[in-house]
């Protein structure tokens, strides 16, 4: 057997590392980290309230306010990571 992998399907090896355009990677790391900011202060937020004192419909109340602003901020990051995926498409096409 060889160390060559050799592709039998039309699909990209999974091993290889992806790599975009130099103008899209950045804005795509950067557009993932805010995500993952957004993400990690949000659960962050939600144990913070979990395991406060406060009574559990007061809880719940903010829980739900918390995360309706979780999908306010995200949404237009997302939005904007599916535009780029869209032109990473139609340039692979």
């Amino acid at each position: 057997m060889t160390g060559n992998r050799e592709r039998s399907s039309g699909r990209p090896d999974p091993w290889q590392p992806r790599m975009y355009s130099p103008e899209l990677q950045p804005l795509l790391q950067s557009l993932l980290a805010t995500l993952a900011d957004i993400d990690f202060a949000h659960h962050s937020d939600i144990e913070t309230v979990r395991n406060s004192p406060a009574e559990d419909w007061l809880k719940q109340a903010t829980i739900r306010r918390l995360q309706q602003h979780h999908r306010e901020r995200r949404e237009p990051y997302v939005r904007r990571l599916e535009a780029v995926q869209e032109r990473i498409r139609s340039m692979a096409a």
